[in-house]
């Protein structure tokens, strides 16, 4: 029998086994999940926004 993969919590990093047995995977609890809610909420994880491009302020008629 293949055992299934163990995965880190990405809250705390307790290990967790990645089956239907562990409820809150890849959390190992429901507080590490509602703590990780709870800072997508508040916006603490963002993807960084790009840097805004530079306009070229050249008018068409001028290429």
């Amino acid at each position: 029998m293949i055992k299934p993969p163990v995965v880190n919590c990405p809250q705390c990093g307790e290990a967790v086994v990645w089956d239907k047995s562990s409820k809150f995977r890849p959390f190992c609890s429901e507080r590490c999940k509602l703590l990780d809610l709870g800072q997508w909420a508040t916006d603490s994880y963002r993807v960084p926004e790009e840097e805004p491009r530079q306009e070229d302020s050249r008018s068409p008629d001028e290429y």
